[in-house]
């Protein structure tokens, strides 16, 4: 059971009584709406009776009696957001996940902007395997808001950077892990967590091989010190993780991406043995294409790019290097094409869209180039309204959330 001790009361929601509009039939599995009656006194007080009656059980912490007063308010007044949280709240505490999702379903028909509502879903359906809604459903939580509750939002985070790691999105979930820091939790979960991130492993832990756990624990621990910043202690994990398993490519990649912001000319040393470990490893040909677009290398950075992109077309990054490097080296087209695939891929990148709006301006498209830049402009704000918006709640957040 995935136990969430404490925040089943905790649901911030309007005690005003529900409107009696009905809503849609909900999927099979949790209480049915149904058609309401037309209003009567009877039926409000057979609502407000069963509604107390429920709330009584579930303070005395008897679910079951609970589930059923609550499943009966729900079928005079299918519209009652409270109840749809507290039943999904109850079926997930007793490990009866598909029929909590059939009532976090309902509860965002009626609210498809509760933030709770979305994150529980999401956890619900990681619960039953079915993970690429999952994830949408958890992202979609972590976006409108989890209502304050720290401990739903510091387990549906961990969730969204298991499914990152899963779906092989290694860098956004690296970036996930980072808040953990944020709020100084960095307990063995999370260094798991880092660890699988740092070895690019689409695994969940608890299909981390027996003979691997040394080593994702290894490399859980430079990656959390090198997102900390803590550079002597990433360094001296790095060195530990390097001497003790000198062929694993993605060992060498990691200290690479590390060492790009120390020192580049060993960084590329690192990106060369990890192609020599492992021929086809394409991230490490992005990394290298990037540097040697640094350097105004483009002869060498060109073929990089290149099979980067053959091997993997739909990873924007690529498309955005060869992109660019195919513009300083003079196929002026033969950029705007990959830009602009990079956009259709990524269309909410500001980097995407600046590259675009210089490739646009190069051939001569001033139009286009101004709306790229617009958009850059955009998109560029939005990114920091939103990082103002996370900074100023973690400034007044008064508590370290709980561990998952």
């Amino acid at each position: 059971m995935v136990l969430l001790a404490g925040w089943i009361t905790a649901y911030a929601q309007s005690t005003a009584k529900p409107k009696r509009k009905p809503t849609p039939t909900p999927r099979s599995g949790a209480a049915q709406q149904t058609t309401p009656a037309p209003p009567s006194a009877t039926a409000d007080a057979q609502f407000d009776e069963n509604a107390k009656r429920a709330e009584e059980a579930r303070l005395a912490n008897r679910l079951d009696e609970a589930i059923d007063f609550y499943t009966r308010a729900l079928k005079i007044r299918p519209n009652w957001p409270d109840g749809w949280w507290y039943v999904g709240a109850i079926y997930y505490e007793k490990d009866r996940y598909p029929e909590a999702q059939d009532a976090f379903s309902n509860l965002i028909t009626l609210d498809e902007k509760k933030g709770q509502a979305w994150g529980m879903l999401g956890l619900c359906q990681f619960q039953t395997r079915d993970y690429e809604p999952a994830v949408i459903s958890l992202q979609r939580g972590r976006t409108l808001g989890l209502g304050g509750n720290s401990e739903l939002e510091t387990v549906v985070r961990y969730h969204t950077a298991l499914l990152y790691l899963y779906f092989q999105q290694f860098e956004i979930a690296y970036e996930v892990l980072r808040e953990f820091i944020k709020v100084g939790n960095e307990g063995p979960k999370i260094i798991n967590a880092f660890g699988l991130a740092i070895l690019r492993m689409p695994v969940l832990p608890k299909d981390i091989p027996a003979d691997k756990r040394e080593l994702v624990t290894l490399a859980g621990q430079a990656g959390l010190n090198m997102a900390a910043r803590r550079l002597d202690r990433a360094k001296q994990a790095f060195d530990t993780l390097l001497s003790r398993y000198p062929d694993e490519p993605n060992v060498h990649y990691s200290f690479a991406v590390f060492e790009l912001g120390q020192d580049a000319d060993a960084a590329l040393k690192e990106f060369k043995r990890v192609l020599e470990l492992m021929p086809l490893h394409q991230p490490a040909m992005v990394q290298m294409a990037f540097e040697y677009l640094k350097r105004n290398d483009y002869d060498k950075a060109l073929p990089l790019a290149e099979k980067a992109v053959e091997l993997d077309p739909k990873m924007y990054p690529a498309r955005n290097v060869l992109g660019r490097v195919l513009l300083e080296s003079g196929q002026a087209e033969r950029a705007v094409k990959q830009l602009e695939e990079g956009v259709r891929l990524a269309p909410s990148s500001p980097e995407m869209h600046f590259a675009l709006a210089r490739a646009y301006t190069r051939v001569g498209r001033k139009d286009d180039a101004q709306k790229e830049r617009e958009t850059f402009k955009r998109l560029q704000d939005e990114y920091e309204r939103q990082r103002n918006t996370r900074q100023t709640a973690e400034t007044d957040k008064s508590q370290d959330p709980p561990k998952p």
